[in-house]
């Protein structure tokens, strides 16, 4: 193995759409009507890095990584392009759009031919990228390393480009180590190390000592591991409920040594290559699919749900976006929410109205959640309507809906009956419901004296809607159009005048939203008649308007309180965010998750405040070692800083549970950290607690920095020895960084 080959090996050889981007070529740059320039783009030889450059000055180089890239996304799809470029250049125009904040490449290729292959090729590589194992993702990372330290280009490694390289790959060694470690690899005493020397000083570097004990204590078959010392293993440390033929089957999958699968037999290097699988992750594999009972009332679940999904960065003044629909709705978000005002030549706009975010027109948003709502989960989507439009634009909202979305769109109660309940999401999959207002009840359209209704009628008062609230109370007293009122089936929005009223006067379908401060009151000072309330109705919670940062408020006091629509900003990288997709990360992403029984119950006596005896509580002690973590990623771009890594633990759940411990700092190693500390959590309430893994870069001076991240329900940890995959703030996958701990949950009582 050579720094050389990797490359190739990566770059799936031989292929023509690969060998196009190698090639490179120009493409036209789209910023505005006025900005179109030629760039030339292609792909680096090390397969992970675009390259591209402005052809008349020679001097713009810019590169960019493949592990940045969300999408690529073939035609005219973005809100550029459509704005900027004609129609007829649909098929000749692609867009890359990136993960987190950065702004997306609008680009036209100069022929349709060469789009395809630009889309084609890029998505090809991105997915061999995805599909690496972790072993082949970090010697690829370090091969690129080497490379790079490689400063004169003869395939070499001096004792500087040695300290360099340790450097760029974020591990601090005194001159004495660097040394020593040279020496050790320099076994032709020429000065530099080369071929098989690399490879000997890779396999130095990126030896497990915790692994080689872990598998030295049950490798009991001439030093390699049998299929009954496998199972061994399974049995005592993992607490799986596996049989003989299991440990077999791992073997068969992912024992690399042909010589050692004949004899069924897993080496060290098979061990730790299950230890990077789905079976030898922290998180349950039995809950990445669908395994809750779908089967309940809508309001039985907590709904994953954006606020203001239209915007891509602040409330004031940053861009509305089709884009920020189709990201909340591929990360399995289930509600989203529409702000529409009246636009010009009769159409609908949405944006954040009496601010300087930029407008989107409402059909182009209809048309991009049609296409993307089911992709991640195929339960039903809720479009929450905020309403500023007159009459006419209303009618025109109503067109639309019915004739973009057509049958998927809820228009009348499913079954010839008034209904009791709400349906259930596997009854809805695949559908739309509209939230918003309503000019009469629903029990009025099965009545044989029905009331007359036009839309001179006026909403009887807003929902208590705060920021929405003044908006719309300048939008005076708006009049309502009945066609838009009667596609509100089920989620009829309504005002909330208290716990009593809602029971008494209320029916099952109509809904209040939340302002987030008074939705935390009500659950810490009326947590168990919040929750009988949300038994029977939905509550939708969303955040204060002074938060114009798009920052976002602690959800899980709100899902304690049994809560299902609580709307965070989707567009902020925040923990806050990092807890809803632990939450969301069980029943296969489908944004939907059963409460658990004492949440669903009518006559419930669970207040997660005060916790009174109760088929709740299920006390549980964790007992968690933190042994270790790879490859972390830099927080500065200066060469020589590295990382003191600190690993915190958190659990968030009810207020008894809610706690936090923290490792010691390791200096300068953010490449091979190892902790071996042990802690111990009681936790009351298991199945309202989520755990959060934080790894922060430790600073003594200032605020520690963040590195990586992973938060999942506590009720999906496995246990024994696991790997933590690590994520980004905004959530995505850092490739070749893990946590590696040993968790163990036993009851407490």
């Amino acid at each position: 193995m050579d720094s050389n080959g990797i490359a190739d090996k990566q770059c799936l050889e031989g292929d023509k759409d690969l060998q196009f981007l190698i090639n490179g070529g120009d493409l036209l740059k789209v910023r505005s009507g006025s900005w179109k320039k030629t760039r030339y783009f292609k792909l680096q030889e090390d397969c992970k890095t675009m390259w591209h450059e402005s052809k008349k000055t020679l001097k713009s180089k810019n590169t960019f990584s493949l592990d940045d890239i969300e999408a690529v996304r073939a035609g005219r799809q973005t809100e550029g392009l459509r704005k900027h470029t004609e129609e007829l250049e649909d098929g000749r125009a692609f867009s890359i759009l990136f993960k987190g904040r950065q702004k997306n490449l609008d680009l036209i290729a100069s022929s349709e031919e060469e789009a395809k292959k630009w889309v084609n090729g890029l998505e090809k590589v991105i997915s061999n990228m995805n599909n690496l194992t972790p072993q082949k993702k970090t010697e690829h990372w370090i091969y690129s390393s080497i490379r790079k330290a490689d400063k004169n280009l003869d395939n070499k490694m001096s004792p500087k480009e040695l300290k360099s390289f340790l450097q760029d790959i974020n591990i601090d060694v005194d001159e004495d180590y660097a040394e020593m470690l040279f020496e050790k690899c320099d076994q032709s005493k020429c000065g530099f190390l080369e071929g098989k020397e690399i490879e000997h000083f890779y396999k130095i570097l990126t030896q497990r000592e915790e692994i080689d004990v872990i598998y030295k204590e049950y490798a009991k078959t001439d030093g390699l591991m049998s299929a009954a010392d496998l199972l061994n293993f399974l049995l005592n440390e993992q607490r799986e409920d596996a049989s003989l033929n299991d440990a077999f089957q791992l073997i068969e999958k992912y024992e690399l040594d042909e010589n050692a699968k004949a004899k069924q037999q897993m080496t060290k290097d098979g061990f730790l290559m299950y230890l990077h699988q789905p079976e030898g992750l922290i998180f349950n594999p039995a809950h990445k699919s669908v395994y809750q009972d779908m089967k309940q009332p809508l309001n039985h679940y907590f709904i994953s749900s954006s606020h203001n999904t239209y915007l891509l960065e602040d409330q004031l003044k940053g861009p509305s976006s089709t884009e920020a629909y189709i990201k909340a709705l591929l990360k399995g978000c289930r509600c989203v929410e529409l702000d529409c005002w009246d636009g010009s030549d009769g159409e609908p706009v949405i944006y954040h109205g009496y601010t300087l975010t930029s407008k989107i027109l409402f059909k182009d948003v209809i048309k991009a959640i049609k296409e993307y709502a089911f992709k991640t989960s195929e339960y039903p989507v809720i479009l929450s309507l905020e309403n500023h439009c007159s009459v006419e634009q209303q009618k025109t909202m109503a067109q639309l809906l019915i004739s973009i979305l057509g049958s998927a769109l809820v228009t009348k109660p499913l079954g010839d009956q008034m209904p009791t309940h709400f349906p259930s999401p596997e009854e809805l999959k695949g559908r739309f419901i509209v939230k918003g207002k309503r000019l009469n009840k629903l029990e009025d359209t099965f009545s044989d004296e029905s009331k007359a209704i036009n839309e001179d009628s006026v909403t009887e008062e807003e929902d208590d809607e705060g920021d929405e609230e003044d908006r719309e109370k300048k939008s005076s007293k708006l009049k309502f159009a009945k066609e838009l009122s009667d596609i509100v089936i089920y989620c009829k929005s309504v005002p909330f005048h208290g716990f009593e009223d809602s029971r008494d006067k209320q029916s099952f379908y109509e809904m209040a939203s939340f302002k987030e401060g008074k939705a935390v009151k009500l659950a810490e000072e009326s947590a168990n008649d919040y929750i009988r309330h949300n038994t029977d109705k939905l509550s939708r919670i969303y955040p204060a308007g002074l938060r114009t940062d798009s920052s976002n408020y602690n959800p899980v006091p709100l899902w304690n309180a049994g809560c299902q629509i609580v709307a965070l900003n989707f567009q902020t990288p925040c923990p806050e965010m990092n807890l809803n997709q632990g939450l969301f990360l069980q029943n296969g992403q489908t944004g939907y998750i059963l409460k658990p029984s004492y949440l669903r119950d009518q006559d419930t006596e669970f207040d997660p405040i005060t916790l009174t005896k109760g088929p709740w509580l299920k006390r549980k002690s964790l007992h968690v070692m933190v042994i270790s973590a790879q490859q972390l990623p830099k927080v500065s771009q200066r060469k020589s800083s590295i990382v003191d890594p600190i690993v915190k633990v958190q659990i968030y759940g009810v207020p008894a549970d809610t706690t936090m411990v923290e490792t010691q700092y390791i200096e300068n190693n953010g490449f091979n950290p190892m902790w071996n500390e042990n802690f111990q959590f009681d936790v009351c309430v298991p199945d309202l607690a989520l755990v959060r893994f934080l790894i922060e870069d430790y600073d003594t001076a200032t605020d520690n920095e963040f590195i990586g991240q992973y938060t999942l329900p506590f009720n999906s940890l496995k246990s024994g020895y696991r790997h933590v995959p690590l994520l980004t703030m905004n959530g995505d996958l850092l490739s070749s960084a893990g946590l590696f701990v040993h968790i163990m949950v036993m009851d407490a009582e």
